[in-house]
Protein backbone atom coordinates (compact mmCIF):
# COMPACT_ATOMS: atom_id res chain seq x y z
CA UNK A 1 0.00 0.00 0.00
CA UNK A 2 2.77 2.53 0.76
CA UNK A 3 4.19 1.79 -2.77
CA UNK A 4 1.43 2.45 -4.50
CA UNK A 5 0.51 5.46 -2.54
CA UNK A 6 4.42 6.97 -3.02
CA UNK A 7 3.93 6.19 -6.80
CA UNK A 8 0.18 8.03 -7.10
CA UNK A 9 2.11 10.80 -5.13
CA UNK A 10 5.11 11.12 -7.34
CA UNK A 11 3.04 10.91 -10.28
CA UNK A 12 1.08 13.84 -9.18
CA UNK A 13 4.12 15.60 -8.21
CA UNK A 14 5.56 15.48 -11.75
CA UNK A 15 2.59 16.33 -13.86
CA UNK A 16 2.37 19.70 -13.26
CA UNK A 17 6.11 19.68 -14.87
CA UNK A 18 5.29 17.37 -17.75
CA UNK A 19 1.75 19.87 -18.30
CA UNK A 20 4.25 23.11 -18.54
CA UNK A 21 6.39 21.69 -20.92
CA UNK A 22 3.76 20.67 -23.60
CA UNK A 23 2.46 24.41 -22.46
CA UNK A 24 5.92 25.79 -23.80
CA UNK A 25 6.60 23.46 -26.70
CA UNK A 26 2.81 25.15 -28.02
CA UNK A 27 3.92 28.19 -27.14
CA UNK A 28 7.03 28.09 -28.40
CA UNK A 29 6.55 25.54 -32.02
CA UNK A 30 9.68 25.17 -33.63
CA UNK A 31 11.78 27.19 -31.43
CA UNK A 32 15.04 28.37 -32.27
CA UNK A 33 17.95 29.34 -31.21
CA UNK A 34 20.87 30.83 -33.43
CA UNK A 35 24.82 31.24 -32.23
CA UNK A 36 25.72 34.49 -31.45
CA UNK A 37 22.28 36.67 -31.76
CA UNK A 38 19.73 37.69 -29.63
CA UNK A 39 15.86 36.51 -29.52
CA UNK A 40 13.03 38.39 -28.54
CA UNK A 41 9.65 37.86 -28.15
CA UNK A 42 7.91 40.59 -30.84
CA UNK A 43 4.29 38.85 -30.05
CA UNK A 44 1.90 36.38 -29.09
CA UNK A 45 -0.68 34.88 -31.32
CA UNK A 46 -2.30 31.98 -31.67
CA UNK A 47 -0.95 30.28 -28.55
CA UNK A 48 2.65 31.00 -29.78
CA UNK A 49 5.64 33.19 -28.83
CA UNK A 50 6.62 34.93 -31.67
CA UNK A 51 10.73 35.61 -31.39
CA UNK A 52 12.64 37.97 -33.60
CA UNK A 53 16.84 36.86 -33.58
CA UNK A 54 18.95 39.74 -34.22
CA UNK A 55 22.90 39.76 -35.31
CA UNK A 56 24.80 42.50 -34.33
CA UNK A 57 27.71 44.34 -35.85
CA UNK A 58 30.55 44.21 -34.31
CA UNK A 59 31.05 47.01 -31.02
CA UNK A 60 27.24 47.31 -31.53
CA UNK A 61 25.26 48.85 -28.65
CA UNK A 62 22.35 50.24 -27.26
CA UNK A 63 21.42 53.89 -28.13
CA UNK A 64 23.57 53.64 -31.98
CA UNK A 65 21.43 54.42 -34.44
CA UNK A 66 22.33 51.31 -36.72
CA UNK A 67 20.36 50.90 -40.01
CA UNK A 68 18.71 47.42 -39.68
CA UNK A 69 16.76 44.78 -42.01
CA UNK A 70 14.50 42.24 -41.05
CA UNK A 71 13.62 39.09 -42.88
CA UNK A 72 10.70 36.54 -43.58
CA UNK A 73 11.17 33.18 -44.71
CA UNK A 74 9.28 31.57 -47.37
CA UNK A 75 7.09 28.54 -47.80
CA UNK A 76 3.82 29.46 -49.51
CA UNK A 77 2.76 30.66 -45.72
CA UNK A 78 2.58 26.81 -44.66
CA UNK A 79 5.63 26.54 -43.86
CA UNK A 80 9.23 27.52 -43.07
CA UNK A 81 12.03 28.37 -41.19
CA UNK A 82 13.85 32.06 -39.95
CA UNK A 83 17.23 30.03 -40.83
CA UNK A 84 16.56 30.65 -44.35
CA UNK A 85 17.88 34.20 -44.12
CA UNK A 86 20.66 33.63 -41.63
CA UNK A 87 23.80 33.56 -43.95
CA UNK A 88 21.70 37.35 -45.49
CA UNK A 89 21.71 38.51 -42.28
CA UNK A 90 24.81 37.28 -40.55
CA UNK A 91 26.59 38.71 -43.61
CA UNK A 92 24.50 42.29 -43.58
CA UNK A 93 25.75 42.39 -39.81
CA UNK A 94 29.50 42.07 -40.92
CA UNK A 95 29.13 45.16 -43.11
CA UNK A 96 27.46 47.34 -39.86
CA UNK A 97 23.62 46.96 -39.85
CA UNK A 98 21.57 44.73 -37.42
CA UNK A 99 20.19 42.32 -39.06
CA UNK A 100 17.29 40.30 -37.76
CA UNK A 101 15.06 37.26 -38.98
CA UNK A 102 11.65 36.50 -38.01
CA UNK A 103 9.01 33.63 -37.50
CA UNK A 104 5.65 34.48 -37.88
CA UNK A 105 2.63 32.32 -38.11
CA UNK A 106 2.01 29.87 -40.75
CA UNK A 107 -0.84 27.38 -41.30
CA UNK A 108 1.26 23.77 -40.61
CA UNK A 109 2.42 25.53 -36.99
CA UNK A 110 -0.68 27.84 -36.31
CA UNK A 111 -3.31 26.77 -38.44
CA UNK A 112 -3.59 30.14 -40.11
CA UNK A 113 -4.43 32.12 -43.50
CA UNK A 114 -1.64 34.50 -45.71
CA UNK A 115 -3.50 37.22 -43.63
CA UNK A 116 -2.03 36.24 -40.35
CA UNK A 117 1.65 36.13 -41.95
CA UNK A 118 0.89 39.85 -43.01
CA UNK A 119 -0.44 41.12 -39.72
CA UNK A 120 3.11 39.48 -38.26
CA UNK A 121 5.14 41.24 -40.99
CA UNK A 122 3.75 44.35 -39.57
CA UNK A 123 3.78 43.31 -36.28
CA UNK A 124 7.66 42.49 -36.34
CA UNK A 125 8.55 46.09 -37.96
CA UNK A 126 6.17 48.07 -35.56
CA UNK A 127 7.79 46.58 -32.46
CA UNK A 128 11.57 47.03 -33.59
CA UNK A 129 10.70 50.81 -34.20
CA UNK A 130 9.30 51.02 -31.32
CA UNK A 131 12.19 49.20 -28.92
CA UNK A 132 14.74 51.20 -31.90
CA UNK A 133 16.64 53.03 -29.02
CA UNK A 134 16.98 50.32 -26.65
CA UNK A 135 17.93 47.93 -29.99
CA UNK A 136 20.06 50.32 -30.94
CA UNK A 137 19.38 50.70 -34.65
CA UNK A 138 17.42 53.85 -36.92
CA UNK A 139 13.87 53.85 -37.17
CA UNK A 140 13.78 55.80 -40.27
CA UNK A 141 16.74 53.50 -41.64
CA UNK A 142 14.51 49.72 -41.20
CA UNK A 143 14.08 47.72 -44.37
CA UNK A 144 12.03 44.58 -44.95
CA UNK A 145 13.52 41.46 -46.86
CA UNK A 146 12.36 37.89 -48.00
CA UNK A 147 11.86 35.12 -50.26
CA UNK A 148 8.35 33.66 -52.10
CA UNK A 149 5.76 33.72 -49.54
CA UNK A 150 8.24 35.97 -47.28
CA UNK A 151 8.89 38.70 -49.82
CA UNK A 152 5.00 38.44 -49.68
CA UNK A 153 4.70 39.54 -46.52
CA UNK A 154 7.73 42.00 -46.84
CA UNK A 155 5.97 43.73 -50.11
CA UNK A 156 2.65 43.72 -47.35
CA UNK A 157 4.07 45.23 -45.27
CA UNK A 158 5.51 47.68 -47.67
CA UNK A 159 1.96 48.87 -49.45
CA UNK A 160 -1.33 46.90 -47.99
CA UNK A 161 -2.74 49.70 -46.22
CA UNK A 162 -4.71 47.40 -43.49
CA UNK A 163 -4.10 44.54 -41.95
CA UNK A 164 -2.88 45.76 -38.77
CA UNK A 165 -2.56 43.57 -35.74
CA UNK A 166 -6.15 44.44 -32.95
CA UNK A 167 -4.92 46.46 -29.94
CA UNK A 168 -1.70 47.61 -31.03
CA UNK A 169 0.04 51.26 -31.18
CA UNK A 170 -0.76 52.22 -34.63
CA UNK A 171 0.96 55.61 -34.21
CA UNK A 172 3.83 53.50 -34.41
CA UNK A 173 4.35 53.01 -38.23
CA UNK A 174 4.34 49.26 -39.73
CA UNK A 175 5.81 51.26 -43.06
CA UNK A 176 9.14 49.89 -43.82
CA UNK A 177 11.70 52.43 -45.29
CA UNK A 178 13.25 49.95 -48.23
CA UNK A 179 12.21 46.49 -49.53
CA UNK A 180 14.43 43.28 -50.67
CA UNK A 181 12.73 40.85 -52.34
CA UNK A 182 13.63 37.21 -53.56
CA UNK A 183 10.97 36.06 -56.32
CA UNK A 184 8.21 37.32 -54.16
CA UNK A 185 4.67 36.29 -54.51
CA UNK A 186 3.35 40.46 -55.81
CA UNK A 187 0.06 39.70 -57.21
CA UNK A 188 -2.46 37.50 -55.01
CA UNK A 189 -5.12 38.47 -57.93
CA UNK A 190 -7.40 35.96 -59.73
CA UNK A 191 -4.56 35.19 -62.05
CA UNK A 192 -1.86 35.25 -59.45
CA UNK A 193 -0.21 33.01 -56.75
CA UNK A 194 -2.04 31.62 -54.04
CA UNK A 195 -5.29 33.64 -55.07
CA UNK A 196 -7.53 30.20 -53.52
CA UNK A 197 -6.69 31.47 -50.38
CA UNK A 198 -7.34 34.69 -50.13
CA UNK A 199 -10.26 34.66 -52.80
CA UNK A 200 -12.39 37.53 -52.89
CA UNK A 201 -10.43 39.63 -50.80
CA UNK A 202 -7.64 39.43 -52.85
CA UNK A 203 -7.36 43.33 -52.86
CA UNK A 204 -6.52 43.52 -48.88
CA UNK A 205 -3.32 41.79 -49.57
CA UNK A 206 -2.08 41.87 -52.73
CA UNK A 207 0.88 44.31 -53.10
CA UNK A 208 0.71 45.10 -56.94
CA UNK A 209 -2.97 46.37 -56.29
CA UNK A 210 -1.34 48.47 -53.58
CA UNK A 211 1.08 50.48 -54.97
CA UNK A 212 1.35 54.20 -53.92
CA UNK A 213 3.42 57.02 -53.86
CA UNK A 214 3.99 55.38 -50.54
CA UNK A 215 5.62 52.39 -51.37
CA UNK A 216 9.72 52.06 -50.32
CA UNK A 217 12.39 51.83 -52.57
CA UNK A 218 12.76 48.10 -53.97
CA UNK A 219 14.62 45.68 -55.04
CA UNK A 220 13.27 42.33 -56.33
CA UNK A 221 15.80 39.23 -57.65
CA UNK A 222 14.02 37.10 -60.35
CA UNK A 223 15.05 33.80 -61.86
CA UNK A 224 13.59 34.09 -65.56
CA UNK A 225 12.35 30.25 -65.05
CA UNK A 226 10.52 31.01 -62.24
CA UNK A 227 6.92 28.49 -62.53
CA UNK A 228 5.19 30.39 -59.80
CA UNK A 229 5.81 34.48 -60.25
CA UNK A 230 5.78 35.32 -63.72
CA UNK A 231 8.74 37.94 -65.20
CA UNK A 232 5.71 39.73 -67.13
CA UNK A 233 4.07 39.69 -63.24
CA UNK A 234 7.96 41.36 -62.15
CA UNK A 235 7.78 43.67 -65.02
CA UNK A 236 4.33 45.36 -64.21
CA UNK A 237 5.23 45.52 -60.69
CA UNK A 238 8.22 47.65 -61.69
CA UNK A 239 6.51 49.98 -64.11
CA UNK A 240 3.57 50.57 -61.70
CA UNK A 241 5.94 51.82 -58.74
CA UNK A 242 8.20 53.94 -61.45
CA UNK A 243 4.63 55.01 -62.50
CA UNK A 244 3.97 56.16 -59.20
CA UNK A 245 7.77 58.11 -58.73
CA UNK A 246 8.99 55.05 -56.77
CA UNK A 247 12.34 52.98 -57.40
CA UNK A 248 11.82 49.42 -58.30
CA UNK A 249 15.43 47.79 -59.50
CA UNK A 250 14.60 44.79 -60.69
CA UNK A 251 17.01 42.17 -61.21
CA UNK A 252 16.53 39.01 -64.08
CA UNK A 253 18.42 35.71 -63.95
CA UNK A 254 18.48 33.70 -66.62
CA UNK A 255 16.83 30.09 -66.55
CA UNK A 256 16.96 30.55 -62.63
CA UNK A 257 14.36 28.67 -61.01
CA UNK A 258 12.15 29.67 -57.96
CA UNK A 259 14.67 29.64 -54.87
CA UNK A 260 17.61 30.59 -56.92
CA UNK A 261 19.27 32.76 -54.44
CA UNK A 262 19.16 30.73 -51.69
CA UNK A 263 22.96 30.10 -50.19
CA UNK A 264 25.73 30.10 -49.82
CA UNK A 265 25.60 26.48 -50.58
CA UNK A 266 23.67 24.75 -53.20
CA UNK A 267 24.41 20.62 -54.44
CA UNK A 268 27.30 20.72 -52.25
CA UNK A 269 28.90 23.42 -53.91
CA UNK A 270 28.84 27.14 -53.63
CA UNK A 271 26.04 28.84 -55.21
CA UNK A 272 26.90 31.70 -57.52
CA UNK A 273 23.76 33.23 -57.67
CA UNK A 274 23.57 33.63 -53.41
CA UNK A 275 26.97 35.60 -54.43
CA UNK A 276 25.52 37.88 -57.33
CA UNK A 277 22.27 38.09 -55.36
CA UNK A 278 23.75 39.59 -52.26
CA UNK A 279 26.24 42.01 -53.90
CA UNK A 280 22.98 43.20 -55.93
CA UNK A 281 21.32 43.94 -52.24
CA UNK A 282 24.62 45.13 -50.62
CA UNK A 283 25.20 48.09 -53.33
CA UNK A 284 20.81 48.66 -53.62
CA UNK A 285 21.44 49.13 -49.33
CA UNK A 286 24.77 51.42 -50.05
CA UNK A 287 22.88 53.58 -52.51
CA UNK A 288 19.89 54.44 -49.87
CA UNK A 289 22.64 55.35 -47.13
CA UNK A 290 22.64 51.97 -45.51
CA UNK A 291 25.77 50.32 -45.69
CA UNK A 292 29.36 52.33 -46.89
CA UNK A 293 31.94 51.24 -49.27
CA UNK A 294 32.20 48.24 -51.71
CA UNK A 295 30.67 44.59 -50.87
CA UNK A 296 33.19 42.68 -49.09
CA UNK A 297 31.48 39.00 -49.83
CA UNK A 298 33.49 36.87 -51.91
CA UNK A 299 33.38 33.74 -53.48
CA UNK A 300 35.51 31.31 -50.78
CA UNK A 301 38.38 29.57 -52.35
Amino acid sequence: MKTLTLTILLSLALAPAQDSKKEKKKKNPGALSFAGAAAETYKEASGSRLKLYLFRPEGHQAGDKRPAIVFFFGGGWNGGSPKQFEPHARYLASRGMVAIVADYRVKSRQKTSPFECVKDGKSAVRWLRKNSERLGIDPSRLAAGGGSAGGHVAAASGTVPGLEEDGEDTSVSSLPNALVLFNPVFDNGPMGYGHSRVKDRFREISPIHNLSKKTPPTIVFLGTKDKLVPVSTAQRYKKLMEKSGRRCDLHLYKDQPHGFFNGPDRGGSFNPYYLKTVTAMDRFLSSLGYLKGEPTIRRPD
